[in-house]
């Protein structure tokens, strides 16, 4: 056991702080990181704040770490000390059910182990990466590629992966047409990556006021939900809508901007249950569906397909004093369009 820096909420809705935590020693497949970055996605204040269910506590937050291994057990073959590295939303699986065979360890049959807020196989709580240091097994580990700064690259590990799976499950791409509604931190680099897989994409915002960074990041049309004529103007008209907003939505609206066929796929988790009439999905044969991160593998091939095509997120770097102030800012969608911890500070 080795015990280091990280900042942790001690109950539910409590600001957080400075602490330590014990991490485990390095056992025989493991990777020691030494982590240089970590993103603030919105899930972490739903579960500091216990917006979805009963938290872990204390609860030190962060699924989108980056950072450098400084040591490897004895039957690590994956990667070596010095390697950049990322961990994303899940640090285990049974690796024996069906969806964890075919590479989708996301949908672990027994539920995956998340990097944080979760129970390990020994039954211990897990730690995320507001911390110094984490031990993950090398089997749910990632390569971050050299054409990615380590900054940039650690909101992939959730936003990118998030965004990229569904886009690419339902085929975005030469064709399609792609609607990402919601412009912020999962949002920002959906635009990127469907536009970077070839699809025409439109950002359905609250307001045109991100309408210059949109078209920036590849959108090729921008249009404000608030105003009632996108409605109108827009019926029928999209493949896939990826929804990335965490609040409760008409989704009969929306279903009816969808082409026959097409999906209206959720990434954003309101903790609100919502309502649907079933004949806004019959009366065009569409799907209202969800997605979850993605397997290893994938979320591997969407840091190589980033680095390919040479972006990562759009970050606002800030120190570890600042994460609660940070909290309060992302509630009010005050940030372009990813707050990144400089885990140096904490």
């Amino acid at each position: 056991m080795t015990t280091v820096a990280a900042y942790a909420a001690p109950s539910a809705k409590a600001p957080l702080e400075r602490t330590t935590i014990e991490r485990r020693a390095v056992g025989e497949f493991d990777v020691l990181i030494d982590i240089k970055f970590a993103g603030i996605c919105h899930s972490d204040i739903h579960q500091a704040r216990d917006g979805w269910s009963e938290g872990i506590f204390p609860m030190v937050p962060g699924h989108e770490i980056a950072g450098i291994v400084t040591e490897t057990g004895s039957g690590v073959t994956k990667f070596a000390v010095g390697d950049r590295v990322g961990v994303g939303c899940m640090v285990d699986s049974c690796r024996e059910c069906d969806n964890c065979k075919a590479g989708l360890e996301q949908y672990c049959v027994k539920g995956n182990t998340g990097t944080y807020n979760a129970l390990d196989m020994n039954g211990d709580p897990t730690y995320g990466g507001y911390s110094t240091h984490i031990v993950v097994d090398e089997n749910y580990t990632v390569r971050i590629p050299d054409g990615l700064s380590l900054d940039e690259a650690a909101p992939l590990l959730c936003a990118g992966i998030t965004t990229y799976s569904p886009l690419k499950h339902w085929k975005a791409g030469p064709g399609k047409k792609v609607a990402v509604l919601g412009m912020g931190g999962l949002g920002h680099v959906g635009v990127k990556i469907a536009h970077a897989l070839g699809a025409e994409v439109t950002v359905l915002s609250q307001s045109l006021r991100k309408r210059d960074d949109g078209l920036k990041l590849g959108a090729d049309h921008y249009y404000a939900t608030s105003d009632p004529k996108t409605f109108e103007e827009l019926a029928g008209t999209f493949d896939i809508i990826l929804s990335t907003v965490s609040a409760p939505l008409d989704f009969g609206a929306y279903l009816a901007l969808l082409k026959t066929d097409g999906a209206l796929v959720n990434v954003g988790a309101p903790e609100e249950p919502i309502s649907v009439n079933l004949f806004s999905l019959i009366g065009g044969r569409k799907s209202l569906s969800g997605s979850g991160i993605g397997g290893i593998q994938e979320t591997q091939e969407m840091l190589d397909f980033c680095a390919e095509h040479g972006f990562g997120a759009e970050i606002e770097l800030i120190g570890a004093s600042e994460i609660n102030e940070a909290y309060e800012r992302v509630l009010n969608s005050d940030v372009r369009y990813r707050f990144v911890i400089d885990a140096a500070t904490i």
